[in-house]
């Protein structure tokens, strides 16, 4: 088979596709036109985010068998038109859960304790011991929606902070392990102090989290988001911040970021961006929750593994 790769991954995935005989291309960094031009002849696509595989660049892959996202999210692929085409698509969401889930949880005791402000002030030579007086994580009630990889993976990692666990995903019934409740939206909404997202982005989570979502809470919550930034609407959030309907945010992605996480120039930032920018009660960081150095590694390792137990 010829694998076509169109964005860097680890190099093992090469290695171990190359081992049993697969001859694997690298074309990257290349424009969607070069890809257009290219792709007709390879059997397999490796991506990640920068170029979206639609309809026009799969009519083009005449001959493919299979598309593997080094990620989880699949919202850049056509996945109808690949089930038509009998294209497999694989993702690698077990290679980065553990990542997200740490970077999740330690942005939230960032926001806690005030750890970026305090960090500053310091360095200025000021000791505000009362002004950045934190609040505990023991004792929460943190509603955690979706509970696939990753939800799992924070529940996992939250299970040692003594705080209750509540779980919602829609799709799925009895995957509750012991020390986490599966449980309702409504309640969900009565008992929540944190939410944390680990959905993807469909048409049915786009904006999900908007001005009347947030309202449906009966305390004052803190929210983290390290799924897709378009699932939380910025202008509610930014709201219910401004009231005191949400105490907090941790962000790792944004609704304005582009589909390659490059950043936004100046010039490009809207109104509500700045706006969140400027707010002392988000802890923000560049889509990066699931991209740390063994993640790197883990990602492309269970792409080879995925592969060659469907074509060797």
């Amino acid at each position: 088979m010829k694998v076509l790769f169109i964005d860097s991954v680890h190099p093992i995935l090469e290695q171990r596709l190359t081992e049993v005989g697969m001859e694997c291309v690298m074309y990257y960094p290349l424009s969607r036109a070069e890809i257009l031009e290219v792709i007709g002849t390879f059997e397999g696509l490796v991506v990640r985010s920068r170029t979206p595989i639609d309809a026009e660049l799969i009519a083009a892959a005449k001959e493919l068998k299979f598309i593997a996202r080094s990620g989880s999210g699949l919202e850049n692929i056509d996945l109808d038109v690949c089930s038509a085409r009998n294209i497999s698509v694989y993702n690698a969401p077990e290679g980065n859960r553990v990542a997200v889930a740490e970077h999740a949880i330690g942005m939230l005791l960032s926001l806690f304790n005030h750890l970026s402000r305090c960090d500053a002030e310091v360095r200025q030579g000021l000791w505000r011991r009362e002004e950045n007086r934190g609040v505990e994580l023991e004792g929460k009630t943190v509603g955690i929606i979706g509970f696939g990889q990753n939800g799992s993976a924070m529940a996992q990692r939250l299970s040692g902070f003594n705080c209750e666990i509540l779980a919602y995903d829609k799709y799925v019934v009895n995957y509750a392990p012991a020390g986490v409740k599966e449980t309702t939206m409504d309640e969900l909404f009565q008992r929540c102090d944190v939410l944390s997202l680990h959905i993807p982005l469909t048409t049915e989570t786009q904006r999900l989290v908007d001005e009347g979502f947030i309202a449906k809470f009966q305390k004052p919550i803190y929210i983290i988001n390290t799924s897709r930034g378009p699932i939380l609407n910025t202008r509610a959030l930014l709201d219910a911040l401004s009231s005191g309907k949400a105490l907090g945010a941790c962000l790792d992605v944004l609704e304005f970021e582009r589909t390659s996480f490059e950043n936004l120039g100046k010039d490009e930032q809207p109104k509500d961006l700045q706006e969140l920018l400027a707010s002392n009660k988000v802890v923000l960081s560049p889509h990066v929750a699931g991209w740390t150095v063994e993640s790197y590694i883990k990602l492309s390792d269970i792409l080879a593994e995925k592969i060659l137990a469907d074509w060797t």
